[in-house]
């Protein structure tokens, strides 16, 4: 059982800030819930949400002797030392509280940044500053379209945020893609060819990688993404299909290698054999081991040992999938186009990266998604979908309480009727507004995150506590009835940011003043100076 009462040695913010500058390995990590993290933190801090440590740190933290410098303050409740335990019980042998927390860090001068991907975005901000990335704003690209000019639109973000919105006549063609597939798209180099997003950072990073590439046609930006589209006040489709064809002409793929291969060379990056990569690995340093490509192609085979993680995605959510700054990264792909233009963009951004060179088929032998190496939660007893309806059906007043640990998202779209929202590290404040009860039963997606909660809540209380058996997706599966919206919160639902650029019911001065931020990210680059970007 998880001592959450043990000393735990402490580190100064100077001396984080001295391990960013002397770029040491570090893992600076904030373990509050998303959005509180997201109103204010450090440039390298990466969120960790104490509610979900044991699901992701082994993933996220390879190595178990990775200095981790943890803090979160939320509601006058300090949950470093709680986080601490968790990760020493988990086997990391160098952890430490950030000395004072986030107060102290504001206190010596730190700057702290809103929002969350702050290194790629302000680094995709410098990159238009610096290469003076062409774009083009919400009403011309507009024109164009009434126009039916020879223009081609290509969305970089991910096919699910493409689908929810999308600019009229617009292609999905997610970041890494786009020097792979941009020539099947407009063969002919008079076509004009314009990146959008939903803000900036993707269609500033995808413009200027088609650039970068040696691109014949004339690229632009969507100035602003569907956030500008939005703010002009014109129409977004919803539900869009459209997909980048597969390459199919050899000299297309054959030009596209050719510019990632001279970019990447430029901005440093090192390419290695595949029996060389452990040669990467050695005491003292992280190694991620990232395959760029599509899950689709991913799940067919894959290098033993690599995770994936798209290339578009990995450039925009650097701190969340690589979060030991100092680390080194080593990509793959089948192809010798993703990789390297992935890497081209991590190089600026002041990492370590090697590529690996494309192997035989033969040699990407593991199939499937990545399994993600999670610890055994303690044994707490379990309850059937259908036992659970009859105890709910005959419980009276007190008896039992259904609380869900799943994402406010998740519970918001449904739930188990009468169940009670709950963020897991927030157990004891959340049992404050419910009511007592002889019974608790806990739930989430897959009863994964529940199980660990039970043993948090054992130490609450001692009414009976069990666990759905398989989660509210058994309880679906059952075909048992379910309830919608913010029903039941016990505590309110800061696990999520809530993005301005994200969703269709944004209010405009939300997304106004998103633009604003990010226009302010690279002054507050320059107070920082603990960056390290380089633009080529």
């Amino acid at each position: 059982m998880t001592d959450f009462h043990q000393a735990f040695p402490t580190t100064t913010s100077l001396a984080v800030r001295q391990a960013l500058l002397d770029r040491t390995e570090i893992a600076l990590i904030d373990v509050r819930e998303e959005d509180p993290f997201a109103q204010q933190h450090p440039l390298w801090a990466t969120n960790f949400p104490l509610s979900k440590l044991e699901l992701q740190a082994w993933s996220r933290i390879p190595r178990r002797d990775t200095r981790i410098v943890v803090y979160g303050e939320h509601d006058g409740v300090d949950l470093a030392p709680r986080a601490a335990a968790v990760l020493r019980e988990l086997g990391y042998t160098e952890v430490s509280l950030l000395d004072g927390g986030l107060a102290a860090w504001i206190a010596a001068g730190g700057e702290v940044f809103r929002d969350v991907n702050v290194p790629s975005k302000s680094f995709g901000e410098l990159v238009e500053a610096k290469r003076h990335t062409p774009s083009l704003p919400a009403q011309a690209v507009q024109a164009l379209i009434d126009a039916k000019a020879d223009v081609v639109i290509v969305d970089a973000r991910r096919f699910d945020e493409y689908q929810t919105m999308s600019i009229p006549t617009a292609t999905s063609v997610p970041g890494a893609e786009l020097v792979l597939r941009v020539r099947e798209l407009a063969p002919d180099p008079k076509t004009r060819v314009i990146v959008n997003c939903a803000g900036r950072t993707r269609s500033i990073i995808g413009t200027q990688s088609l650039i970068n590439a040696g691109i014949p046609n004339p690229v632009a930006a969507l100035r602003n993404g569907t956030i500008g589209w939005t703010l002009a006040g014109q129409v977004l489709d919803h539900g869009a299909s459209r997909r980048a064809p597969a390459v199919v002409d050899a000299a297309n793929r054959d030009l596209a290698r050719s510019g990632a291969r001279e970019i990447a060379a430029r901005a440093g990056v090192r390419r290695i054999a595949h029996d060389a990569v452990e040669s990467l690995q050695e005491a003292g340093r992280t190694l991620f081991r990232f395959d760029v490509r599509t899950p689709e192609e991913f799940a067919d085979g894959h290098l033993p040992g690599f995770t994936n993680a798209p290339g578009g995605q990995l450039v925009q959510e650097t701190d969340h999938v690589a979060p030991v700054r100092g680390a080194r990264i080593v990509l793959a792909d089948d192809d010798g186009v993703r990789a390297d233009m992935t890497a081209s963009w991590l190089a600026q951004m002041g990492w370590d990266v090697a590529v690996v060179d494309p192997v035989p088929d033969a040699g990407r032998s593991e199939r499937g998604a990545t399994s993600v190496p999670v610890p055994e939660s303690a044994p707490v007893a379990t309850v059937s979908p259908a036992t659970l309806a009859d105890w709910l059906a005959e419980a009276g007043k007190d008896e039992i309480a259904v609380l869900d640990v799943t994402a406010s998202a998740n519970y918001v779209k449904r739930h188990i009727p009468g169940a009670w929202f709950v963020i897991r590290a927030q157990l004891e404040q959340a049992l404050a507004n419910i009511p007592s009860a002889k019974r608790y039963v806990l739930t989430c997606g897959t009863s994964q995150l529940a199980r660990f909660a039970a043993a948090d809540l054992k130490r609450l209380t001692s009414a009976e506590v069990v666990v759905l058996e398989g989660g509210t997706a058994a309880w679906i599966e059952a075909g048992l009835l379910l309830e919608q919206g913010e029903t039941h919160l016990a505590v309110p639902r800061t696990d999520r940011y809530r993005r301005p650029y994200e969703g269709t019911d944004n209010a405009t001065a939300a997304m106004q003043a998103y633009l604003d931020w990010e226009f302010g990210l690279i002054a507050q680059l320059e107070r920082d100076q603990t960056h390290f970007f380089g633009v080529v």
